[in-house]
C-alpha cells in the first residue's frame, strides 16, 4: 500500500510548517489539507457502556448512520492528500451496514483505515468481511478477563462473546494469509480490574490479538472523583488535589490536531476533534459546503487561534489527554 505517496508527505510538511510557525507568532496560520479524520459510521450503540455518552443515550445530538454516498463524496474530497482514517468516534461502527463497503472504498484511495469495536459482532460471515475489506487496524475493547470485571464498565455485554470474535477473526486471517487487520486488544484500567492488567496482557495475545493496549479512562464529571476511577494512580488521568480532582495532563496552548485533522459525524458535520462527543462547536456541514471551504473557513481559524490564546477556557479542552501538541498521526 502506498501510504506514504509525494503529495501526502508535502501536505504533512505544510501543516507541520503551519502549526509551528503559528505556535512561534501566536497567530494562525494554516496550510495543506487534513492528513488523518475520524469519520463516525454512526453513534448508535448495541451496550451502554459507563461514562459513554453515546451508550448511556446522553447524547444531546440525533442518532443514525452514515450512508455510502456521503462516505464517498468526503474521501472524494479529502483525497489524494488524506493518508489516514478511523472508522470511529460514538456508537458501534460494524452496526452501519455499509461499514465494510466504507472500508473498501477508502483502501481503493490507498487510505490506512482502523476502527474499534466492543466486539460483539464479529461472528464467522462478518469475521470474513473485515478481513476481505482491508481494514489495516482493529481495536476490540476488552476490559476484564472475567465477566464480572468485564460488566462493571461494559454494561449489557458477553465478555465470551467477545472472545469468541476475537479467536474467529484471528482464525479468518491465518486462513486468509493475511496479516491485516492488526487486532489490538484494548484494556481501559478501571477499578474493578486494575488488578487484571498483568493477566489481559498475557490471555489477549492468546485470544489472537497481535498486540495488548492499557489505555486511562475518562470520565466526564473527574472533578468529583469517580468509584471507577483506578486507585493506582499511574493508571489514571486525574489526582485528588485541595480542591478536588484534576486532570494531569498540562493544557498547552497549542495543539496539532487542529491543524492535521478533525472528526466527521454519521450526518456530515465537521467538529474539531473526538473530545467534542456532542458536536458542540462544528465548524460546517458536507452536504451545504465543500469540505475545503469548511477547513478554510473564519470559523476554524477562530476556533485555532482560540487554542493559541488559551487552550484551558475552551470547554472540550479541559478534559484531553493530548499534551504534546505534536500528536503521534503515524
Amino acid at each position: 500500500m502506498k501510504l506514504f505517496t509525494f503529495p501526502r508527505i508535502i501536505n504533512y510538511f505544510k501543516l507541520l510548517y503551519g502549526y509551528l510557525i503559528s505556535r512561534l507568532l501566536r497567530r494562525t496560520l494554516h496550510y495543506g489539507m487534513p492528513a488523518a479524520v475520524s469519520i463516525e459510521p454512526t453513534n448508535r450503540c448495541n451496550l451502554h457502556c459507563h461514562e459513554c455518552p453515546g451508550g448511556m443515550k446522553k447524547l444531546s445530538r440525533d442518532a443514525g448512520f452514515m450512508n455510502l454516498d456521503q462516505f464517498r463524496s468526503i474521501i472524494d474530497q479529502l483525497s489524494p492528500e488524506l493518508a489516514w482514517i478511523t472508522l470511529y468516534f460514538q456508537g458501534e461502527p460494524f452496526m452501519n451496514p455499509g461499514f465494510f463497503d466504507f472500508i473498501s472504498y477508502a483502501k481503493s484511495r490507498n487510505i490506512f483505515v482502523s476502527s474499534s469495536t466492543n466486539g460483539h459482532f464479529l461472528d464467522k460471515d462478518s469475521a470474513k468481511a473485515t478481513v476481505e475489506s482491508g481494514l489495516n487496524r482493529l481495536i476490540i475493547s476488552v476490559d476484564g478477563i472475567d465477566q464480572q470485571a468485564y460488566e462493571a464498565y461494559r454494561v449489557g455485554g458477553s465478555l465470551l462473546k467477545v472472545i469468541e470474535g476475537i479467536k474467529t477473526l484471528a482464525d479468518e486471517k491465518k486462513s486468509a494469509g493475511r496479516s491485516t487487520p492488526e487486532i489490538i486488544i484494548q484494556f481501559l484500567v478501571l477499578k474493578s480490574n486494575q488488578h487484571q492488567i498483568k493477566d489481559i496482557r498475557r490471555k489477549g495475545i492468546e485470544w489472537g490479538g497481535d498486540k495488548v493496549g492499557i489505555k486511562t479512562a475518562q470520565f466526564t464529571d473527574f472533578s468529583h472523583g469517580n468509584p471507577l476511577m483506578p486507585s493506582t494512580e499511574k493508571y489514571s488521568r486525574y489526582r485528588i488535589q485541595d480542591a478536588g480532582w484534576k486532570i494531569k495532563n498540562i493544557l498547552p496552548n497549542h495543539c496539532f490536531r487542529m491543524w492535521a485533522g478533525c472528526v466527521i459525524t454519521w450526518d456530515g458535520k465537521i467538529v474539531p476533534c473526538c473530545f467534542d462527543k456532542d458536536a458542540q462547536h462544528p465548524f460546517g456541514e458536507i452536504k451545504t459546503r465543500s469540505f475545503r471551504e469548511t477547513w478554510n473557513s473564519s470559523e476554524y481559524k477562530d476556533f485555532r487561534q482560540r487554542i493559541l490564546n488559551g487552550r484551558e477556557k475552551i470547554d472540550i479542552c479541559k478534559n484531553c489527554t493530548e499534551g504534546m501538541g505534536l500528536s503521534r498521526w503515524f
